[in-house]
């Protein structure tokens, strides 16, 4: 696992932060490490996606529904994801990654993270998630959604993300996908 001392971190550091709303933000604290930098001598762009997992499962613990989901056998896998770099991340700089739930479709959950250094954002991630089951196939997402707290019809997703969605889809792993180049 990448990334597991800051992932134990925030494990135990996350049962004494207080739970948030369905679409609260939850502010994770980082700083960035040696073995986050490039050659260049900022953060690794490879690193954000990683540390982005680490601030997902602090959301998911902080919103109250670990427990739940890992007695179901429920866990996440991301569908897809884009991110936008602002400006560079240095050697032992502290930031904050800020995350939020923007909401679900019929198959997906869709979270958006930011990197944030003294209230101004240098990155920003969007990220189409699927909840899997142990057993086999999708967790349920009425029951997903019931268990985050989410009422239907409490939100409605951007035009923008739906577009995005169906933009950047793959056919279904089920499917034939040949690596075929225009």
């Amino acid at each position: 696992m990448n990334l597991l001392w800051r992932t134990i971190w925030h494990f135990l550091f996350a049962r004494t932060t207080p739970s948030v709303g369905p679409f609260g933000v939850v502010s994770s604290s980082f700083r960035v490490l040696p073995s986050d930098l490039d050659l260049y001598g900022h953060m690794n762009n490879g690193r954000y996606l990683s540390i982005s997992d680490v601030a997902r499962f602090d959301l998911i613990k902080r919103r109250g529904v670990w427990p739940e989901m890992r007695r179901r056998g429920w866990y996440p896998v991301i569908a897809s994801s884009t991110i936008s770099y602002r400006k560079s991340l240095n050697a032992w700089q502290k930031y904050q990654i800020e995350s939020r739930f923007l909401g679900h479709d019929a198959r997906n959950v869709f979270i958006e993270q930011r990197w944030v250094v003294d209230g101004e954002i240098y990155a920003r991630l969007v990220i189409r998630s699927r909840f899997l089951a142990r057993g086999g196939g999708h967790a349920p997402m009425d029951q997903l959604a019931e268990l985050w707290g989410v009422e239907p019809g409490s939100f409605e997703l951007p035009e923008w993300l739906t577009g995005w969605t169906k933009d950047g889809a793959l056919p279904s792993a089920k499917g034939v996908a040949p690596n075929e180049w225009d």
